[in-house]
């Protein structure tokens, strides 16, 4: 009697398994998973008709791609010529690839100046301003370099061919006016006496560390170097000439 009991109970608890395999007792008992193969992994998929198997080359090489496409150019800068070693060395724990960050040397272009010259007597320099201000003309006071400074300066140019552009049309158009139109061909009046154009001196070199092509992983180690050494951290990069 008891062997039959047990015999019972064991052919109830295999139906049961079996139903519950099969699924008859969805959706209160859902079945069991077997790995990857259960069919509500596929119903469960979204856009399935996206999804597209590589061959591992194919797969290499889309992933390759992906990596390149979400690379950035970042950049550390401007720095001065004592900040460049320390910077560089910050560098390391970032673990960049050997050649993955170069040294860019910033651009310094020439500055030139129409430049209405060095007044260094306030009371002058007062007077000489009210004069540029009755002919219209703009202007700003430098306090350097030394040998121009205290000076007034009417206009700013990358080089001195547009200064000397700029030069002559000032003149012509102080010429020109009817309040200077009687004395033009005695001496130049006061406010454009010594016009000239000056070059600035050149500015101390500047430094920019630039990765042209940083991937996901390098932006996060680069960023999170120290600030302080690398001028404010490491940034997009900015288009320059």
């Amino acid at each position: 009697m008891i062997l039959r009991t047990v015999v019972v109970v064991l052919l109830l608890a295999n139906l049961l398994f079996l139903g519950w395999t099969r699924g008859w007792f969805m959706p209160g008992w859902p079945p069991p998973r077997h790995g990857d193969r259960e069919p509500e992994r596929v119903a469960a998929q979204v856009r399935p008709e996206a999804v597209t198997v590589l061959a591992p080359r194919a797969a290499s090489a889309a992933m390759s791609a992906a990596r390149a496409a979400a690379a950035l150019c970042l950049e550390a800068g401007p720095l001065q010529d004592a900040e460049v070693a320390p910077a560089e060395a910050a560098l390391a724990p970032a673990q960049l690839p050997e050649a993955a960050w170069v040294r860019v040397l910033a651009s310094q272009p020439d500055l030139w100046l129409v430049y209405a010259g060095r007044v260094a007597d306030p009371a002058q320099r007062r007077a000489r301003e009210e004069e540029l201000k009755r002919r219209e003309l703009t202007f700003e006071v430098i306090t350097t370099p030394a040998d121009l400074a205290p000076g007034l300066v009417l206009s700013r140019h990358p080089d001195r061919a547009a200064a000397e552009a700029a030069l002559a049309a000032t003149l012509a158009s102080a010429a020109s006016a009817p309040a200077v139109a009687a004395s033009a061909a005695s001496a130049p009046a006061p406010a454009l006496r010594g016009l000239r154009v000056v070059s600035l001196p050149v500015p101390p070199p500047q430094y920019w560390l630039r990765v042209p092509r940083a991937e996901a992983e390098e932006q996060a180690r680069l960023q999170a170097l120290p600030a302080g050494l690398l001028a404010g951290g490491f940034k997009p990069c900015a288009p320059r000439p």
